[in-house]
């Protein structure tokens, strides 16, 4: 009776693990809603055609080194409407997404173009009209990154001059081409995953 009691408490660790590993599995970023065959280096949010603000973000994800092209980088995006609000739908397994979202997947010069729509805010909000952004690079675990702001958006002088740095290190510079506003943006992959709370 002695010796089994070791078992049982080892079979009683390996079970309790292997359901939270599975609970885990299920938290999953919404980055993997994808399936590799659907990416490529171009992607288009739902609506795109439909909005009167078009939007083209395009540019290179470079290595950590700032220099190298990363290639098969994929990069998630998701936005507010032009109102502001985060439209929400549920998938065929009732899983809730934000609707307008769309994924990249870099291709060997680590090319990656957006086509989206100018985003919203809450009227009442002190924060920046921002699109939010996902990595992840292969082999490695995704992670957050600053979100997209804006170089037009009027908030921008009542911010610190700290929170100001930060924003501009991921500030699109729009540009007027024929009915579609045009940002140029690399992005540089962190050298470690950056760890958040």
């Amino acid at each position: 009776m002695k010796n089994i009691m070791p078992l049982i408490y080892a079979v009683c660790f390996i079970g309790a693990f292997n359901m939270l590993t599975a609970q885990q599995a299920n938290k999953k970023s919404p980055i993997y809603d994808y399936t590799e065959d659907q990416l490529s280096n171009t992607g288009t949010v739902p609506d795109f055609d439909s909005k009167p603000n078009k939007l083209k973000i395009t540019g290179t994800i470079f290595e950590a080194d700032g220099k190298t092209p990363a290639k098969d980088v994929v990069l998630f995006i998701y936005q507010p409407d032009e109102d502001g609000n985060y439209e929400v739908k549920k998938d065929s397994n009732k899983k809730r997404y934000i609707y307008h979202r769309a994924w990249v997947k870099t291709d060997s010069y680590g090319r990656y173009t957006f086509y989206t729509f100018m985003p919203g805010k809450y009227l009442r909000n002190k924060e920046l009209k921002q699109i939010h952004r996902i990595i992840k690079a292969p082999g490695q675990p995704e992670y957050d990154m600053a979100s997209f702001f804006f170089n037009d958006d009027p908030l921008l002088p009542d911010l610190t001059l700290a929170c100001r740095a930060k924003a501009v290190q991921s500030m699109l510079r729009l540009e007027k081409e024929g009915d579609m506003y045009v940002a140029t943006k690399d992005i540089k992959l962190a050298k470690e995953t950056p760890i958040y709370p």
